[in-house]
């Protein structure tokens, strides 16, 4: 069971019988119990659910029935995924007045057709406004290499799972980098696909023109594996892009022979801290990259994502806002009255601003193909660290974690945070971003990276020590 920390690895060895699904959920299950007190990734299990699933599968194998290729292999989700019968909690003490899901998210359910078996929900920011996962409601979720540091939000529990070992994979969203930031501060891979290309159909949504869903994992075969299981068209969710599904998996041994890759300069090169900073110039070296390029006022695209974000979020939430103001987190509530009374004019120009920048974007890609960026300008900051330092100035920790993914999100951008190992350091990612609707090219270069061990998932020590 030990070496069974990978979703490839996992289904391989129930679709050859070498270990029975029952025997794998059964094992989760027991971590979970005695594991994730301290963790604090999980706030729900449906064990009578996986339990179930697994049988199935093994009755299907017994009978000689294909198997799909996530066969066996546990996985959960931020708790902003729709459980048929579980309270949708999108991280709230409000919404657990909710009535139950009726039905699983889609994104859930397709993993669920291609074999994987969903064992339960994990820790989140509020509403997932929030880089931190620390959570007045249901307790912060620490980062597994250091306790006493952050997991990174808003999907927290679900990079810390995977840092962990709890589970081969899981689901979290991304709206202005809520995948990639934790992905990087846990040392796991985290994608953020083109907008639309998954389906966000039975999710809690925060800012429905930027929000992404997307998995964690690690390994790069088992990032690919799960974004093919769950591509294609929904009619549930009216931006599901209409495209084919495609492969990625099929193509993740091509190599990167022809790839044009350049390294983002001017505002992705400023605030980065000495380990984010070495961690970029490895994959550069590596990648053997002399090109640099500019996305013109990305500093402005970050600030137009703000607002748009506080704007969009607050009027979903304004009901609550008028009727159950203080059972808000109080690092939520604050941040949503202020987007409510944002005036009109000032989210117009941001969507005007949006518009623009996709268009410089676009003609950088007709010259490049992938572009190379750090995650986060830092490794994890502390539980209770208020400020950081960027270029010499003191900032605020909660929102400048996102300083280099959310001009990205900021269009809809894929990209894939990778993580980083380098000796006395916590971990730290690094981007790798595309064209809309080239992800199988991101794939591509992360493989490379990882065949040449330049990157690597962090590697995990139950007794780590808070640094």
């Amino acid at each position: 069971m030990s070496s069974l920390i990978d979703a490839t690895a996992i289904a391989a060895a129930v679709q050859q019988g070498d270990i029975t699904a029952q025997a794998i959920v059964e094992q989760t299950l027991q971590d979970l119990d005695q594991r994730d007190r301290a963790l604090n990734c999980f706030t729900t299990t449906v064990a009578e659910r996986a339990l179930q699933r697994a049988q199935q599968v093994d009755q299907a194998r017994q009978a000689g029935r294909s198997l799909g290729p996530l066969a066996g292999v546990p996985f959960a989700v931020k708790n902003l995924f729709d459980i048929a019968g579980t309270v949708t909690l999108a991280g709230s003490k409000i919404n657990c007045d909710n009535s139950p899901a009726t039905q699983d998210a889609t994104a859930i359910a397709r993993l669920e057709q291609a074999g994987a078996i969903l064992v339960g929900a994990l820790n989140m920011d509020e509403y997932a406004y929030g880089f931190v996962a620390v959570n007045h409601h249901y307790g912060a979720t620490p980062n597994p290499h250091a306790p006493k540091r952050v997991a990174g939000g808003s999907s927290g529990g679900s990079a810390a799972a995977i840092a962990a070992q709890l589970v081969p994979l899981t689901l979290g969203s991304d709206t202005n980098g809520s995948i990639r930031v934790p992905a990087g501060l846990c040392g796991v891979y985290g994608l953020k696909p083109t907008y639309g290309r998954l389906s966000r159909a039975g999710t809690a949504l925060f800012s429905a023109s930027l929000d992404h869903i997307g998995p964690f994992a690690r390994s790069v075969r088992d990032i690919a594996l799960s974004f093919d299981a769950m591509q294609g068209k929904d009619i549930r969710d009216p931006v599901c892009t209409e495209l084919p599904p495609m492969s990625t998996s099929a193509t993740l041994e091509d190599g990167i022979n022809g790839l044009k890759i350049a390294l983002l300069g001017d505002h992705f090169e400023q605030g980065l801290q000495p380990e984010a900073a070495s961690a970029l110039a490895s994959v550069t070296k590596a990648l053997r990259i002399s090109q640099k390029v500019v996305l013109p006022e990305a500093a402005r695209a970050r600030a137009a994502a703000y607002l748009i974000t506080a704007s969009e979020g607050s009027q979903l939430h304004l009901p609550r806002l008028k009727t159950r103001l203080m059972d808000f987190d109080p690092a939520t509530r604050d941040r949503f009255v202020a987007g409510a009374l944002m005036p009109q004019s000032w989210y117009l120009q941001a969507q005007r601003l949006r518009r623009w920048f996709q268009m410089q974007v676009r003609a950088v890609f007709e010259q490049v193909d992938i572009l190379i960026a750090p995650t986060t300008p830092c490794i994890a900051p502390f539980i209770d660290q208020e400020t950081m330092m960027i270029d010499g100035q003191p900032v605020l920790v909660r929102p400048h974690l996102g300083l280099y993914t959310q001009p990205l999100s900021f269009i809809g951008l894929p990209a894939l945070s990778v993580p980083v190992s380098q000796a006395g350091s916590l971990p730290v990612g690094v981007q790798i971003v595309a064209a809309p609707y080239q992800e199988a090219k991101i794939l591509q270069v992360a493989r490379w990276l990882e065949a040449h061990q330049v990157i690597a998932p962090f590697p995990y020590a139950a007794t780590a020590k808070a640094v």
